[in-house]
């Protein structure tokens, strides 16, 4: 599993002291009282997690410690629903972290280590609280694992061979089936507990042992783990548990399910999408949570046409009502944003683009352009990466472009008619490209490209249908051939089709 999940096991050992019982009796909010044996006259917080790990935390209440070290909490806060939460010394630094329920109701009594014992942890005590009981012999188990990994890594590193490595590695998978099982057992045994839906929100799918086998039941199935892993990936994780939301688990799952086991491809993400958001239909935060991370993981993706998900994202969830955190005017914004990459989207048949010839001051149309692939460049010529990246564009249009049938339509965004012919003539593109501007901006190029910066680049391949965007003079060789690769693919398959 990857680090970034397996660092959510760490926070079990981080102090996490109290387990409290679901709500049985009905009651809302909770009720904390807090004593501390070694230090009084300060200030509390009580905060919390939301989606991610630390230092990403949240303050939800203060209390203050009197005279005698006593604390209170107390809400009747209908909505509450629990989670991973957190006492937070005046100091922002000494902390102790706990498992909290809607109606909980416990006693915890605490011994701060003397400030010349570093590392060591607050000394907690939890009356009402018998999960709290079961949870302190989790922590004890862990503490027993740990030592034994630590173990296994000095036998690891003193391994004189192949054999003793292979050794050392069956201890250790013997080890962490032992966490499995215990995990396992406690959620048998006490379903419907939030350490119980902690644990089965951090399993791992067990791909079945042995051989698998495609349809005709002798070629090996290659991809059958990683299948089975993506399709087990979300089994234990129950997106209707709000109190999840108040832990670090969600926002480390979406993170490597779409960094490892998602295909970086629009229509990939846009399924999967829908699938999680799904799950998460009808809660409100871990629904909120998982579009706002879907969404700017597509909208900052450097995946070049992921910006058709992050239009399929606001199309078919922010224009629907579901982004109901959002003002009118933040929801405006991403409106905004899917109205000007939606014309562009890779796939989609290009914008005319219709302006005068800067030399010969006649009127050009991209549309009428004939050529196996047209590079449409939006650019200015007093912007310093434009200055660095035409010729080298030029160059590759020289070696291997041209060879193509390319053709390259630039549009000039600004400056002045002599600054962009002088540039231009500089750089010997004055004859070899076909080289526009739009003094009285007739044309509507920079909505319809969404062209906010330069150079920006576009490649169109002969129908005009847009093939690749954001380019720059290294990739689009590379662009031309992927997609001379899949037309290949396309017509093998209708051929296929045929027959």
């Amino acid at each position: 599993m990857k680090q970034k999940i397996a660092l959510i096991v760490a926070l079990l050992f981080l102090g996490v002291t109290g387990v409290s019982v679901a709500n049985p009796a009905g009651k809302a909010g909770y009720h904390l009282h807090l004593k501390f044996t070694n230090i009084k006259d300060s200030t509390i917080f009580l905060v919390h997690y939301y989606g991610k790990g630390l230092p990403t935390i949240y303050k939800r209440d203060s209390a203050r410690i009197d005279k005698s070290g006593k604390a209170e909490f107390n809400s009747d806060d209908a909505e509450f629903v629990g989670g991973i939460y957190m006492m937070l010394l005046s100091d922002h630094k000494t902390n102790f972290e706990f498992m909290l329920n809607s109606g909980d109701d416990f006693t915890i009594t605490a011994t701060l280590p003397d400030t010349t014992q570093k590392g060591e942890p607050v000394k907690l005590k939890f009356k009402n609280s018998e999960e709290n009981e079961r949870f302190q012999k989790y922590v004890d188990f862990l503490k027993d694992y740990g030592a034994g990994q630590q173990k296994l890594l000095k036998e690891l590193g003193e391994a004189k061979n192949a054999a003793d490595t292979a050794e050392v590695r069956k201890k250790g998978t013997a080890q962490s089936k032992e966490l499995t099982a215990y995990r396992k057992n406690y959620i048998k045994q006490y379903p419907g507990s939030l350490l119980a839906s902690i644990f089965s929100a951090l399993e791992t799918p067990e791909v079945p042992e042995g051989d698998h086998f495609l349809e005709d039941g002798k070629t090996k199935d290659s991809t059958f783990a990683y299948r089975y892993y993506k399709a087990h990936y979300w089994d234990g994780f129950d997106f209707q548990d709000e109190r999840l939301i108040h832990t670090p688990i969600l926002d480390a799952k979406l993170d490597e399910y779409f960094t490892k086991w998602v295909l970086p491809w629009p229509d990939s993400v846009e399924h999967e999408a829908d699938v999680l958001l799904h799950k998460a239909k009808g809660t409100k935060d871990i629904f909120k949570y998982t579009l706002w991370w879907i969404t700017r993981n597509v909208e900052n993706s450097k995946v070049m046409g992921m910006d058709e998900a992050f239009v399929y994202i606001v199309e078919n969830y922010y224009m629907k009502g579901d982004a109901f955190w959002l003002t009118n005017e933040e929801l405006g914004k991403y409106l905004d944003r899917a109205q000007k990459i939606a014309p562009n989207v890779i796939g989609n048949k290009a914008p005319e683009v219709k302006v005068p010839n800067i030399f010969t001051k006649t009127d050009v149309s991209m549309s009428d352009l004939k050529a196996n692939y047209t590079l449409l460049v939006f650019y200015s010529p007093s912007c310093g990466h434009c200055q660095h990246e035409l010729p080298l564009l030029d160059s590759v249009y020289e070696a291997v472009l041209k060879g193509k049938g390319v053709k390259i339509m630039t549009v000039a965004t600004e400056g002045e008619e002599k600054a962009i012919t002088d540039f231009l003539t500089k750089h010997k593109l004055d004859t070899k490209w076909i080289n526009c501007w739009d003094p009285e901006h007739v044309g509507d190029w920079r909505g319809k490209y969404d062209v906010y910066s330069t150079p920006t680049i576009y490649l169109m391949d002969k129908d005009k249908i847009i093939r690749g965007k954001r380019l720059d003079h290294s990739n689009i060789g590379s662009v031309i051939d992927m997609s001379e690769r899949k037309a290949k693919e396309k017509a093998k398959e209708k051929e296929k089709i045929k027959k």
